[in-house]
């Protein structure tokens, strides 16, 4: 199966997708690092960031690696390198948050990445995280969720995060910066996020991971049983 969870920013996308990979031992790949090494790369060279060839050249020169933590045992669900260097939690910071969505608008940028991200889903029983997974990179899953939650929630959510890996986060920044990523990623002309037309939606903004996994898990057998789509 090829299993497409999309959302917006903070909706437990990441937390979800690495619990349901781990449950059907299917490789979990959150391709929204992608972005984020790339917007990594384009702020720590100076490059500017609102010109989409210049962003461009470096998507194309950039090496990106996404692996399993192995033996780290900090919280990580994987390990994002960029160029052999571990930034996975480089990525999360604040400044990040408020940049990633600005590349993420450019269309050859984003078909450069969507045809990276085709490559590693195409070996099928996987479970893809991102903003545009069921609508274009994989439109054609065998499960398609959207996860959402308010953006109060979510917003809480990422600050708690941040604190709890001992960095600095305003709360009402967070909240902000958050509002702004929202605007971006569901106005873009490339890939809007949008929950594909047969996603299942799935609001969790009270609910717990073992409450929307637990009930997946039960659709996926039953899909599997049926050989049925959703």
């Amino acid at each position: 199966m090829k299993i497409a969870i999309d959302g917006p920013a903070a909706s437990g996308k990441s937390t979800l997708g690495a619990a349901l990979a781990e449950k059907l031992g299917y490789l979990y790949f959150d391709t929204g690092v992608m972005y984020r090494a790339v917007t990594l790369a384009v702020l720590e060279n100076n490059i500017d960031i609102t010109d989409p060839q210049a962003v461009l050249r470096v998507v194309q020169t950039v090496h990106i690696e996404v692996t399993p933590p192995d033996h780290v045992n900090d919280g990580r669900q994987y390990t994002v390198w960029l160029d052999g260097i571990d930034v996975t939690w480089r990525v999360r910071q604040t400044d990040i948050d408020a940049q990633v969505s600005i590349p993420s608008t450019y269309a050859e940028v984003r078909a450069e990445l969507v045809r990276q991200q085709r490559r590693i889903g195409e070996r099928g029983n996987v479970v893809m995280v991102g903003r545009d997974i069921g609508t274009t990179v994989f439109p054609d899953a065998d499960l398609k969720i959207y996860l959402d939650a308010t953006v109060e929630e979510r917003a809480r959510r990422r600050t708690q995060e941040m604190l709890a890996r001992g960095q600095v986060a305003d709360s009402m920044q967070v909240l902000n910066n958050m509002r702004e990523r929202d605007r971006l990623d569901s106005s873009r002309v490339a890939s809007p996020l949008r929950p594909a037309q047969d996603a299942l939606i799935i609001d969790n903004t009270q609910s717990s991971v073992e409450e929307v996994l637990n009930a997946l898990l039960t659709l996926i057998a039953h899909i599997q049983s049926s050989g049925a789509n959703c």
